[in-house]
């Protein structure tokens, strides 16, 4: 088959969005498939073709609400002249996807689409376009999400729209089968102390506030928090983290220390095999990624009910959920006190620990890999064209 991926963002750029498309569109082509990703120019990027993906870069920016710039013509041309068997359109209100909408009864291949959360689902400026999505998504052939209790599925229920398939995250066999065991010997964290993890970039939803305080007031002693995340766009979070950081030694007498880390991909894996708790306080997710990798690294978790977290919860059995409260703007957000008692009740429970681990992990290796969330992909796109 010849495929064409559509993101807003991809390789070399890190995200979540990024992740997903890159791990399917390279299984897909260990398979013999051909593949295209249809996306952002970056100067950094050096090369078209990525471990087999071949990559369409469009010098565009935007969304149907705040307006395109670029090549946002080249870009619908592309998409109506191209050779393709399907195109999976991912994550919904960025240019991507929303400059397909136009042009979708013009393209001759099959059409999939994967919204990807929803985020502005209950912000006032996306009203219309939430008005007009019912229609376009039923224009689609058929719509993938990553849950089956999120708000973007049932968006589409309440409207009477069926065609769809849940289709999981996961992580990757690849990078995850391979342990690196001196994470903490070149941070000099010693084995018996106990270090705490949380992944995400520092936009400032990603939870860092809330991971912080509650790791400064759970009483396990002399502690590390890792917060590993890049920064996109400005500074982000990061120098409260800095200072978050300093207080947390201070206050605890030099018992608490909080590391900030944006290491290479290879270090943040070896970082998940290390810690003995994954910590996560997102304030807005879709499926979060990072879950799928603490189980694939035998590493139990502890998260507020971000995204689809509670479900990924009950597939897997590899964490506990922290009580959350849900706002009007659809964040998330816990006490830090909750997360607090959790991290002591896991750090000082390593049999639960050491249970949540291993049912984590079984759950990852039988159904959450990247090469068995792609065999999904690849039949759901062979039905498209055999149906």
């Amino acid at each position: 088959m010849k495929m064409l991926h559509t993101v807003e963002f991809y390789n070399p750029s890190v995200g979540g969005a990024q992740e997903v498309v890159k791990q399917v569109s390279e299984q897909l082509v260990k398979r013999g498939h051909v593949v295209t990703v249809a996306t952002t120019k970056l100067t950094e990027r050096t090369s078209h073709t990525i471990n087999g993906v071949q990559i369409e870069e469009f010098d565009v920016a935007g969304s149907a609400v705040c307006g395109f710039r670029g090549e946002t013509a080249r870009y619908q041309q592309f998409l109506t002249d191209g050779h393709f068997d399907v195109m999976m359109n991912y994550a919904a209100q960025q240019w991507a996807t929303d400059l397909v909408f136009p042009v979708l009864d013009r393209i001759p291949y099959r059409k999939v689409l994967a919204p990807c959360g929803f985020s502005g689902l209950l912000n006032t400026q996306y009203a219309k376009y939430f008005e007009q999505l019912p229609d376009i998504m039923r224009r689609y052939d058929h719509l993938i999400f990553h849950s089956d209790t999120y708000r973007d599925i049932e968006f589409a229920r309440k409207r009477g729209i069926s065609h769809c398939t849940v289709i999981p995250n996961g992580a990757s066999e690849e990078e995850f089968n391979h342990v690196d065991s001196t994470f903490r010997f070149r941070h000099r964290i010693p084995e018996d102390v106990p270090l705490l993890l949380t992944v995400g970039s520092h936009t400032g939803a990603k939870g860092h506030r809330l991971t912080i305080e509650a790791f400064c007031r759970a009483r396990i002693g002399q502690s590390v928090l890792i917060i590993i995340g890049n920064i996109l766009g400005g500074r982000g979070c990061l120098p409260e983290c800095k200072i978050r950081a300093v207080w947390a030694k201070l206050f605890s007498f030099g018992h608490k220390h909080v590391l900030l880390l944006n290491p290479p991909r290879p270090d943040v894996v070896a970082a998940y095999h290390a810690a003995d708790l994954f910590v996560f306080g997102s304030n807005i997710e879709c499926s979060p990624l990072v879950l799928f990798e603490a189980m694939a690294s035998k590493t139990p978790f502890v998260t507020v009910a971000c995204g689809n977290a509670e479900e990924i919860i009950d597939w897997s059995h590899g964490g506990i959920l922290v009580p959350t409260k849900r706002r009007p703007d659809g964040m998330v957000d816990a006490e830090p006190e909750a997360m607090a008692r959790a991290i002591e009740d896991l750090i000082l429970n390593p049999d639960q620990r050491r249970h949540l681990a291993e049912a984590g992990y079984q759950a990852w290796q039988e159904r959450f890999t990247w090469e068995k969330i792609a065999d999904r992909y690849e039949k759901l796109y062979q039905s498209l064209l055999e149906g």
